[in-house]
């Protein structure tokens, strides 16, 4: 008989994607942030390749990364709103996680089991924070999309890609809760 764990069950039961525009300081300080990154990093990881790296963006790195997303949206020939929403997460960003997926060479573990590993790992993230009291949201963007900019912005290189951008500071106020999904009907017995 399996022996629950009550306080992870309340957890997933109460887990919600706070906004990062309602987050506030102080932000988690580098030991704190290793420490969840430590946690975090307990994740599938078929072949112990760590297809993924992880790169910590403080308020400065944030300041420079909202002026490249203007000027990538600028050379783009964006209008407004692709720079503001360029802009926007890095102007109201304190402290973020961006996870690299970063595929390695290795016939038995193809590139999506790699992929999932990234995406676990911003999973993981997301819990780990929040088991330590700070609000965590994960974020991407048309930014994270766009190979020029993580080329510039987090050093992608080759097969990289962005899994995501975990913002971590202090929780603001939270919204209503979310309808949630109707698991009966997303879910086939074979």
């Amino acid at each position: 008989m399996p022996d629950p764990n009550p306080a992870v069950l309340a957890h997933l039961a109460s887990r919600r994607s706070p906004s990062a525009k309602t987050f506030t300081g102080p932000v988690p300080d580098r030991n704190a942030v290793m420490h969840i990154l430590t946690l975090a990093t307990r994740v599938p990881d078929h072949g112990k390749l760590e297809p993924w790296r992880m790169v910590v963006l403080d308020r400065a790195a944030m300041a420079r990364l909202a002026d490249l997303a203007e000027a990538r949206a600028r050379a783009l020939g964006g209008d407004a709103e692709k720079i503001d929403k360029g802009r926007g997460q890095f102007d109201r960003g304190q402290l973020a996680v961006v996870v690299i997926a970063s595929p390695k060479p290795a016939p038995k573990v193809p590139a999506a089991e790699q992929l999932l590993s990234a995406g676990a790992l911003c999973m993981n993230i997301l819990h780990a924070a929040s088991a330590l009291g700070w609000g965590a949201c994960w974020l991407t963007g048309w930014t994270s999309h766009d190979a020029a900019f993580c080329a510039q912005a987090y050093g992608c290189v080759g097969e990289e890609t962005v899994a995501g951008i975990i913002h971590i500071a202090t929780p603001g106020t939270l919204s209503p809760d979310r309808p949630r999904p109707d698991v009966a009907k997303l879910t086939r017995w074979a």
